[in-house]
């Protein structure tokens, strides 16, 4: 079965989606939740679930929406305080150079966030082109 007929996937393949607690996502039912037998923790996604969005969306041609999935999957396991602190970075204006280099580098370091990284790296150079890194007086 190719990607692009696994969408979507929680109709046609349910059964190769797990949350992070193992369950697929046929055991995410109404009743399983009245039973109290999902939480919260079963509800998260996976870098697995995100990669087959990813080759679903890369399938169909929406490169750019696969490269977001795929740079999704890296940030899965980065803790929200970080990523909020790295958006808040990457406003324009909030920043220099040096931190969003230093920034692209914990979380490739830290994390194994690759393409993140990249993404801050590359969002680093537009900023320099344009000057709109942080202005120090």
């Amino acid at each position: 079965m190719t990607a692009k007929n696994l969408y979507p996937l929680a109709e046609n393949a349910a059964d190769r989606v797990k949350t992070p607690t193992g369950k697929s996502l046929s055991d995410l039912t109404v009743d399983a939740v009245i039973a109290g037998d999902v939480t919260a923790a079963d509800l998260a996604i996976t870098p697995h679930a995100l990669h087959l969005q990813a080759e679903i969306a890369r399938q169909a041609e929406r490169l750019t929406l696969a490269e977001n999935f795929y740079r999704a999957a890296e940030l899965v396991s980065v803790p929200q305080e970080i990523i909020m602190q790295t958006y808040e970075m990457l406003r324009p204006g909030r920043a220099d150079a040096e931190t969003l280099t230093a920034q692209a580098n914990f979380l490739r370091t830290h994390y194994g966030a690759n393409l993140i990284a990249d993404f801050i790296e590359e969002a680093a150079a537009v900023y320099a082109r344009r000057n709109i890194f942080v202005k120090r007086y």
